[in-house]
């Protein structure tokens, strides 16, 4: 698998080890891990916090980082458990 994407070393597809520090800082240690110092760059993968094992959730906090950066947007759309009445 580390053919396929160098960072799956050993074919880690969890992108390195779970532990509490990656949980929080995720690949970097920074404030908004989601973030890049690239302009318009944002990491959703395994690698950024919650981790791996939470589905959806790196993307959907990288989108939440995204939407109130770019856009301003700071109230986010409902999810699907919200429109219920």
């Amino acid at each position: 698998m580390a053919d396929h994407n160098a960072n799956y070393v050993g074919g880690d597809i969890t992108v390195g080890a779970n532990s509490t520090w990656r949980a929080i800082a995720g690949p970097t240690p920074r404030l908004n891990p989601w973030r890049t110092p690239i302009p318009k760059v944002y990491l959703c993968s395994a690698a950024t916090p919650p981790g791996a094992g939470v589905h959806g959730m790196c993307g959907w906090y990288a989108a939440r980082t995204l939407l109130r950066t770019e856009f301003g947007i700071t109230r986010m759309p409902p999810l699907g458990h919200e429109l219920r009445p």
